[in-house]
């Protein structure tokens, strides 16, 4: 199995392209494992629909984290 780092690193730019998907990284699931975390600008049940709950084993977790901006 993969490292989640690599994992992340080889779907975030995929995942980036979705609509209303602003951040993806690297977190805590329900259980204290590693997880993939994607943020959501809103909620986008389409968007939704195609984020897998599992990526190459590892969850994945959907947020809603609002539009993320520069400072």
């Amino acid at each position: 199995m993969e490292s989640i780092k690599e994992v992340k690193r080889l779907h975030e730019a995929e995942l980036l392209t979705l609509p209303d998907v602003v951040s993806v990284g690297i977190g805590k699931g329900e259980e204290g494992s590693a997880a993939i975390i994607v943020g959501l600008a809103k909620p986008n049940p389409e968007t939704r629909a195609r984020i897998p709950d599992r990526i190459d084993g590892y969850p994945v977790i959907v947020r809603l984290s609002g539009t993320i901006r520069a400072q």
